[in-house]
């Protein structure tokens, strides 16, 4: 995972201690005495339900326990804050989808892959743009992610840095475009207008610019240069494979 905008980092070594303990099922449980009425898997599915529907701004503990029809103080039995929290909430969803069969492609559809499923996870989880992840406490769900997207670029033949650096380039490249792709729905919902609509009513405006000379190449490009039909997501991943496959073969020649 790599930084996105957003968010303070004010973690204290006893945060990250307790994040680990939850996140790799460290902490001591109780073995005897009543079926607890809630669960952390509860607790964290319902957090990420609301994040996901209303920003992570909503996301507090007094919110989601009113959600989980609970006091809030019992929410810090399971959870000591926010924080901690929102640790739990990121390696929920960075946690890679369950397989059937051994992956068969070759480096360029795992990266293709990588690539896909990072955008489906911003737009199905809008709310991770908003978050600082520079420095993320690692859980099973980002390790075994990270592990799966290395196996099936491990036949690049590029050393580990360049090989983790494939991943956050290409990371960081998609989280442009999901920045993009959210930010669009985000204001077609906040003011009713849709993207065709707002283009619409500045068509009349840049009409007279283009004709008045001051913009001449601009004023060249065809009717679909900026038209809906044109994949740039997918166009810029596929150059930037390109850039990469040019790479693996050098590499394989001078070996």
């Amino acid at each position: 995972m790599t930084s996105t905008n957003g968010g303070d980092d004010r973690r204290t070594g006893s945060d990250i201690s307790r994040s680990l303990e939850l996140l790799w099922d460290e902490a001591a449980r109780p073995t005897r005495g009543p079926k607890p009425a809630l669960t952390l898997d509860r607790i964290v599915t319902e957090a990420v339900r609301l994040a996901d529907a209303e920003g992570i701004a909503a996301v507090s503990m007094r919110r989601l326990a009113t959600e989980l029809g609970t006091g809030t103080m019992s929410l810090y039995r399971y959870v000591p804050g926010k924080g901690v929290l929102l640790d739990l909430m990121l390696d929920r969803v960075y946690a890679p989808p369950e397989e059937d069969a051994s992956w068969t492609g070759g480096w360029r559809e795992g990266v293709e892959t990588y690539a896909r499923e990072t955008l489906v996870r911003y737009r199905r989880h809008p709310w991770l743009l908003h978050v600082n992840q520079a420095r993320p406490v690692l859980g099973p769900g980002a390790v075994g992610g990270l592990d799966r997207t290395l196996s099936r670029i491990r036949t690049m033949g590029l050393t580990d840095p360049e090989l983790i650096g494939v991943i956050v380039m290409v990371e960081g490249y998609v989280t442009g475009a999901a920045r993009t792709q959210v930010h669009e729905m985000e204001a077609a919902q906040t003011t009713g207008l849709s993207d065709q609509a707002f283009w619409e009513a500045q068509t009349p405006t840049l009409d007279r610019a283009m004709r008045s000379g001051r913009y001449p190449t601009l004023a060249t490009l065809s009717h679909d240069a900026f038209g809906t039909d044109f994949d740039h997501f997918e166009f810029g991943l596929q150059r930037l494979l390109d850039g990469l496959d040019v790479m693996v073969a050098r590499r394989e020649q001078d070996t």
